[in-house]
C-alpha cells in the first residue's frame, strides 16, 4: 500500500508506524449533528472501549496542557487528534482553536480530526489555516435510500431533517468536503461502518465514489453492536465479510486493515492503549482554568457612539479596544475593519486584527463569523447596553444574561437599517 508522503508517522494512516508512533484524542466535542442508528455517545464513560466514549471532555486550552502531560509521559506520540465523542465540526469552535493550540507549541505534530463531514464546507480555510494535515470522513453510503435507514436526523443549523432528505443533505456536504480537503492539501481517509442487512453490499459505490474525489485510503469497520441503539440487535458482521469487502474495494482505495476502533479520549500506540493509565491527568485537567487574561487581555466593542453596544458585526466601520485600568476600564484605541465581501476571508482578517481580545461586544452576528472568530479564540458575545457595565460583568466574572440579546430580536443588518443584510454573509 502507498503511503501519502505526509503520513509516515500517523499510525491510522499508515500500518507500519503503529509500533512505533502513537496518538491522543483529545475530547473537547461534546455535539453532534446527526443520530445514527447504531451510536450511543457516553460522556463520563470509563469501561466501554469504542468510538463515542470518553471519560472526560476538556476545553481547548485545557486539551493542550492535557497533550503536554501525555507527551511527557509518551514520547512516541506523533498525532494530535480530536473524534469526539460527537462531532468536531459540530463544535467547529472548540476544534478549531484547540487544533491552533497544539501547532502553536508542538510545531511538527500531526493534527487529525474525525468528522462525518456535514458541517466541514464551511470552515474548509479554517481547518488548512489551523494546520490539520489529515481528516478522516465517516460516509456509510452514497445512495439517499439506504442512509435514510442509518441515520434517524441530519441536523443544520436549527433545523432537523429525516429520511432520504437527510441523507441527502449529508452526502452532499460530505463531497464538498473530501473535495475541498484535497484541494487544500489535506490527506484524506474514508470511514465506513458496515451494517449487516444494511449497507454490507453497498460498500464498492462508496469506494468507487471516494475514489473519484481524490480519497487516499478507505478504513471499512465493523458495526459494533450497541445497547440502546436502533441496530443494537443486528450483530457484528463476521471477519470473512470484512475480508471480502476490503478485497472487493481494493481496487478503489487502498485499505486499512489495521483500526482499533478507538474511543474518544484514547492514548498511545495503536493495540497498546494508556486511557485508563492517563484517565487520571485528564480529570485533572478538566479541572484547569481556561487564562485568557495574558493572550487577550482586551475587549473589542461594535458601537455607534462610544457609549453603548449598538452594532451589528457586519455594519461596524471599526471597533473599539477596551482594557481594564486600575479603578475601572478604558478605551485604548480603536481599529478599522476589514472592507465588506469577501465572505469567510474578511472574518479571518477581523480575528487578526482583534488576536489580542478576549471578546468582541455585538448587537448581532451570523453564524459564519461566530465560527470563524471562536476559531481563532476571540469569543463573540450579543449583548446591549453600556459598554462599561458590561465590561464589569466580563472582568469580574459575573452572570452576562442581563446584557444578553434576548433570542427573536433582529439579528441581520436589514433589520437594523441597512437594505444589504451584509451583517449575516
Amino acid at each position: 500500500m502507498s503511503i501519502p508522503n505526509n503520513s509516515e508517522n500517523h499510525p491510522c494512516f499508515n500500518r507500519g508506524a503503529k509500533g512505533s508512533h502513537g496518538r491522543v484524542h483529545l475530547p473537547v466535542a461534546p455535539a453532534c449533528n446527526i443520530k445514527c442508528n447504531y451510536c450511543d455517545r457516553k460522556y463520563s464513560c470509563v469501561n466501554e472501549s469504542r468510538p463515542g466514549v470518553t471519560s472526560a471532555v476538556l476545553a481547548p486550552r485545557q486539551a493542550q496542557e492535557y497533550f503536554a502531560r501525555v507527551v511527557a509521559a509518551e514520547p512516541r506520540i506523533s498525532v494530535a487528534g480530536i473524534a469526539g465523542p460527537g462531532d468536531p465540526m459540530a463544535n467547529a469552535a472548540k476544534t478549531l482553536q484547540t487544533m491552533r493550540l497544539i501547532g502553536e507549541r508542538f510545531p511538527g505534530t500531526l493534527l487529525c480530526l474525525s468528522s462525518n463531514g456535514l458541517a466541514v464546507p464551511e470552515h474548509l480555510d479554517a481547518l488548512a489555516d489551523s494546520g490539520v494535515t489529515h481528516m478522516t470522513i465517516t460516509v456509510n453510503a452514497v445512495d439517499p435510500a439506504i442512509g435514510a435507514k442509518i441515520y434517524s436526523w441530519v441536523k443544520e443549523g436549527k433545523v432537523a431533517y429525516r429520511g432520504e432528505e437527510a441523507a441527502r443533505l449529508l452526502l452532499e456536504r460530505q463531497t464538498q468536503a473530501v473535495a475541498g480537503l484535497k484541494e487544500r492539501g489535506i490527506t484524506v481517509k474514508i470511514n465506513s461502518i458496515v451494517i449487516p442487512t444494511i449497507n454490507d453490499g453497498h460498500m464498492t459505490e462508496v469506494a468507487r465514489w471516494a475514489s473519484e474525489l481524490g480519497a487516499d485510503l478507505m478504513n471499512l469497520m465493523p458495526m459494533f453492536p450497541t445497547p440502546n441503539t436502533v441496530f443494537e440487535a443486528l450483530g457484528e458482521p463476521s471477519r470473512e465479510l470484512m475480508q471480502q469487502l476490503r478485497s472487493d474495494c481494493a481496487p478503489y482505495l487502498n485499505q486499512m486493515s489495521h483500526c482499533t476502533r478507538c474511543r474518544a479520549d484514547a492514548v498511545g500506540l495503536l493495540g497498546q492503549d494508556r486511557s485508563r493509565e492517563m484517565g487520571g491527568c485528564l480529570s485533572s485537567c478538566t479541572k484547569l482554568p481556561e487564562p485568557k487574561e495574558v493572550s487577550h487581555p482586551y475587549v473589542a466593542v461594535a458601537t455607534r457612539e462610544g457609549t453603548l453596544v449598538n452594532l451589528h458585526l457586519g455594519q461596524a466601520p471599526e471597533f473599539q479596544i477596551w482594557g481594564p485600568i486600575p479603578g475601572g476600564f478604558s478605551l485604548l484605541e480603536v481599529r478599522p475593519a476589514p472592507e465588506a465581501g469577501g465572505g469567510e476571508l474578511r472574518w479571518k482578517k477581523l480575528a487578526e486584527t482583534l488576536s489580542d481580545c478576549r471578546h468582541v461586544l455585538v448587537s448581532g452576528i451570523g453564524e459564519t463569523p461566530r465560527a470563524v472568530l471562536s476559531g481563532y479564540g476571540v469569543e463573540p458575545l450579543e449583548v446591549s447596553g453600556f459598554i462599561e457595565e458590561t465590561l464589569k460583568a466580563i472582568y469580574a466574572g459575573d452572570d452576562l444574561s442581563a446584557f444578553r440579546i434576548r433570542k427573536g430580536k433582529a439579528c441581520c443588518a436589514e433589520k437594523m437599517g441597512s437594505g444589504g443584510g451584509m451583517g449575516c454573509m
